[in-house]
């Protein structure tokens, strides 16, 4: 049983043009080797783009790749021939398979974007490309967007869960052999465990964890059952 705090202050960072990309694990020149990944996760970025700033066309295969906007809107396209605005609210989940290439932008028309996007390993490689988005609306408790109740990947026993919490309410965390709990926005306690915009908290076998919001917040949670 363990309960660790990664605060955002301590994330890498990775600047570029009109972005700026906030890392929880080693990616690219940021390694650590005792900071590889957590579960079949391998990374968790929470990106800044200012207008039309973004990710341009570049490839990606076996990976899980979900995307979480939380401001402004993302112009995704790739060459299955996708097209998506996402905005707040709105999950997308592309499997990147035997190959796929895509592109994320921020719309250079909506002001700054926000977005979080985790990549996931998946159990089978070379599996065919698919893509998928779904628009949802959290409500006070946690509510299932990807996974077995939401947008499947492929992943087994892998789910992404969210809450938009007010001050003083709380959800009750999946029952997981590996908790991610990530505070996008606002502040709360989990345990002894205070955390606050941009930080996480990883648990590994803790059933029963309960978040407690302490300001009005967005909470991000993926879960892992192995």
């Amino acid at each position: 049983m363990s309960t660790a705090l990664y605060a955002g202050s301590n994330r890498f960072i990775t600047s570029g043009e009109r972005r700026i990309t906030r890392h929880s694990f080693s990616f690219g020149e940021h390694y650590d080797p005792a900071n590889l990944g957590f579960g079949p996760m391998i990374c968790h970025n929470d990106d800044a783009l200012a207008p039309g700033g973004g990710y341009p066309d570049h490839p990606h295969s076996d990976l899980e790749i979900v995307t979480w906007v939380i401001d402004g809107v993302l112009l995704h396209t790739d060459d299955a021939g996708n097209t998506e605005e996402l905005r707040p609210g709105d999950v997308q989940v592309m499997s990147a398979g035997s190959g796929i290439r895509h592109a994320e932008i921020a719309d250079a028309q909506s002001g700054p974007t926000r977005f979080l996007q985790t990549w996931i390993k998946p159990d089978e490689a070379g599996t065919p490309p698919r893509w998928r988005s779904e628009s949802i609306h959290p409500g006070a408790g946690l509510t299932t967007v990807v996974g077995a109740d939401g947008l499947g990947i492929g992943t087994a026993g892998a789910a992404l869960s969210i809450a938009r919490l007010h001050e003083g309410a709380s959800a009750q965390l999946p029952d997981a052999a590996l908790l991610h709990a990530f505070v996008a926005v606002g502040a709360g306690r989990i345990a002894d465990t205070e955390a606050t915009a941009g930080d996480a908290v990883r648990l590994t076998d803790q059933p029963g964890a309960t978040f407690v919001a302490t300001a009005d917040t967005e909470l991000i949670v993926w879960s892992f059952t192995r």
